[in-house]
């Protein structure tokens, strides 16, 4: 059949491109051939053009089976742009009507459709599969493949279901194309899809443009991103964050700082979602803040930078996210920012699934930390995960490679390594491991008998991040390999053997310290953050003069972290007050005038002019939904049911009841506090933080935590906030 097309002039005719990229020649020759093929090719490598010329070269109308609406409207519009009949493409999904539903299959019918975009939802219903027996199909592509497996970054059950649907229909030929696979991940897919003969292209991982940095995730998150930001003004970009809420607070305080964002979500209506990606696409806008939803098949060739705000779930995801970076070939900047508390996080999200739904997720999340704490070359651990080799020491466009850490030599740790897996028949996985060299006698260690072999403990004065250093980098220097399909066990290569034998230099770079660099600090009494310690120290004194004139807690009136933040941004008026972190309107009133005077005053006497790029606005801690938790006290519902009206746990209305009042706004929940309390309790918790010089829940704990839960403490703090401070 390939021998009829000159692929070149058809190329040319249909697309205006000269030449071919990477494998795409090959992979559409073999798919005309009438051949099952597999293609691996990295974002941005075009692997839409792999199925698109050859739907408008064969007979028929090719189905492709593709994960999001936003995805087959932005590439039917783009066929629809290069060919003279709009009815060349066509989705079907849930966002048509009926009518148009008809009409599509009118097209087709008259043979006018030559790409039909299907979800795998709409694939299985009754009614089309009907229609599609009735038609010629050319092929089956099934993009985005990766979300057959359970090992992928974005596993969808629906994909399971695609074979038996197609076996139903009609045999021919399939092509699975995705950007992100591990070897388990594609054995998986070519399993599930029934291909297991298919011809196997796979492209380099390497995107040598883009520029890979991990980060510390600090309190001053926001405002590092903002600086970023307007380093690069105009430049497009997507920053992604794992929750709903913080996409709508992250994009508010970018707002506010005069940067052009617009969130993007799963739970925005099609439309809005829509009219931001189209936005994002003609540059009205420069930066989309959104959850993972976003970006799968946006052809947007010039975003010049990717952030994190959290750590993904896997590298399959942040890999995939990082390739919406540079696709023109141009810079392309990844900023990670890792903090040890979201990987908790995000394993505390798996409980409640399938025991081996969790086992996935966890080695999953591993791999992301690794990542994040190693200070090897990002590129080269990128690649090896993807089963890549990166053979150059220092890519010089990552953090690890522009700022090198001095290399130690780890012979001997490796050798430890590599005796401790033999001795114990390359059974186990590297935490496994880890518990022998450190001689931790878990359960799983003594039911083996392992805590008797002679190489118990003989790790013991090492730290776990040397051991982990070692062991990730013998994994990338090939001594030992990672049994995918065993849950990762470890097993010592042709390589270590050899190197057991006849032991040579073995240098390792140690892993970040994140425990000290990357967990957020406790707000401190003293001003490390604050640019003007001399200031600092004055708003201290102001504080305290009022506190024995009111006769309440310095902590009531204003938090460190609050005086810190003025003592480097200089707010002079109650309006640039409020854009203090803890400071609401109500505060503001009732407290700034004195601390604004001040600050003004202390300006004025030093010739102090406030830096522009300091001068970052933050946006007054609400909750949208606070007014209606306000209205709901004032008519004394109890607390409990608020929550559940509000879609919260218990803990989450807590939060929000704290940020109420401390941000100056009154409330009164003595009605909810003495059904729930005794009087002398609440008394007794009262008395505590009168007389306290810290509001810290840790040390309050400590204190009381004997007697009174986490839960009651809370509640009497908010009481004592509300009517001391407010």
């Amino acid at each position: 059949m390939e021998g009829t097309f000159n692929l070149h002039e058809a190329l040319k005719e249909n697309f205006g491109f000269d030449s071919f990229k990477s494998n795409q020649e090959a992979i559409i020759r073999t798919l005309l051939s009438g051949k099952d093929v597999f293609v691996l090719m990295p974002t941005g490598g075009g692997k839409s053009m792999c199925y698109q010329l050859p739907a408008l070269l064969m007979e028929g109308t090719a189905i492709v089976i593709s994960p999001l609406i936003a995805l087959m409207k932005n590439q039917v519009d783009a066929i629809r742009n290069t060919n003279r009949e709009d009815g060349v493409a066509h989705f079907i999904n849930s966002s048509l009507t009926k009518s148009q539903i008809e009409a599509v299959k009118e097209d087709i019918r008259k043979g006018t459709t030559k790409l039909l975009y299907v979800a795998p939802e709409s694939l299985t219903k009754g009614e089309n599969v009907e229609f599609l027996k009735s038609i010629k199909i050319s092929f089956y592509a099934v993009d985005e493949a990766h979300c057959i497996s359970e090992w992928g970054h974005d596993f969808r059950p629906e994909y399971r279901k695609i074979r038996p649907i197609i076996n139903e229909i009609c045999k021919a030929p399939v092509i699975a194309l995705t950007a992100t696979a591990t070897d388990k991940v594609r054995i998986d897919i070519k399993k599930n899809l029934g291909i297991l003969d298919a011809a196997e292209f796979k492209s380099s991982f390497n995107r040598p443009n883009l520029y890979y940095e991990v980060r510390p995730k600090t309190p001053n998150i926001d405002k590092d991103i903002i600086k970023f930001i307007k380093q690069q003004p105009r430049c497009s970009g997507i920053i992604y964050c794992l929750s709903r809420k913080k996409v709508e607070e992250l994009t508010e305080v970018l707002r506010t700082n005069e940067i052009r964002a617009e969130a993007y979500h799963a739970g925005m209506d099609s439309a809005t979602r829509s009219q931001t990606q189209d936005d994002f696409i003609m540059e009205r806008i420069d930066v989309i803040v959104a959850t993972i939803a976003f970006g799968m098949g946006i052809d947007k060739p010039d975003v010049r930078f990717v952030i994190h705000y959290d750590i993904p779930k896997s590298l399959e995801g942040y890999y995939q996210e990082t390739g919406r970076a540079g696709r023109d070939g141009g810079e392309g900047k990844c900023i990670a920012f890792y903090a040890r508390k979201d990987l908790q996080k995000l394993e505390k999200f798996m409980e409640g699934k399938p025991v081996a739904e969790q086992d996935i997720g966890r080695q999953l999340l591993k791999e992301t930390a690794a990542y994040a704490e190693s200070s090897v070359c990002r590129r080269k651990l990128l690649l090896h995960y993807f089963g890549e080799q990166y053979h150059k020491e220092n890519c010089g466009n990552c953090d690890n490679c522009i700022h090198p850490k001095e290399q130690v030599e780890a012979k001997s740790y490796l050798i430890k390594v590599l005796e401790i897996i033999l001795a114990t028949k390359e059974n186990f996985r590297d935490d496994y491991i880890k518990d022998i060299l450190k001689g931790n006698k878990t359960e799983e260690v003594c039911a083996h008998k392992h805590d008797a072999i002679e190489l118990f403990g003989c790790g013991e004065d090492t730290s776990e991040q040397i051991w982990n250093a070692v062991i990730r980098q013998a994994l990338i220097s090939g001594y030992i390999d990672k049994d995918v399909d065993n849950y990762g066990v470890l097993k010592v290569t042709k390589a270590g053997h050899k190197f057991l034998e006849k032991p040579e230099d073995f240098f390792i770079v140690e892993d970040k310290n994140y425990e000290d660099e990357m967990s957020e600090p406790e707000p401190q009494g003293g001003a490390s953050c604050a640019v003007d310690p001399t200031l600092f120290q004055m708003l201290r004194d102001l504080r305290k003069e009022l506190s024995k004139e009111l006769d309440v807690p310095p902590y009531v009136i204003f938090q460190d972290p609050s005086l810190e933040a003025m003592a480097t941004i200089y707010p002079q008026t109650l309006e640039e007050l409020q854009n203090i972190p803890g400071v609401g309107a109500g505060k503001a009133k009732r407290y700034g005038t004195e601390f604004c005077k001040l600050i003004k005053k202390h300006c004025e006497e030093n010739e102090i002019e406030r830096p522009e790029d300091l001068r970052i606005r933050t946006v007054a801690n609400k909750s949208k939904n606070k007014v209606s938790i306000i209205q709901s006290i004032d008519l004394k519902v109890a607390l409990d049911d608020i929550a559940v009206a509000n879609g919260m746990e218990f803990g989450e209305l807590l939060d929000n009841l704290e940020a109420i009042v401390y941000s100056g706004t009154k409330i009164n929940i003595d009605y909810f506090i003495y059904d729930v309390l005794d009087e002398e309790h609440v008394e007794d918790i009262f008395q505590y933080f009168k007389e306290s010089d810290t509001d810290s829940l840790e040390s309050a704990l400590d204190e009381l935590g004997e007697y009174y839960t986490e839960e009651e403490i809370r509640l009497v703090r908010i009481k004592f906030i509300s009517e001391m401070a407010n």
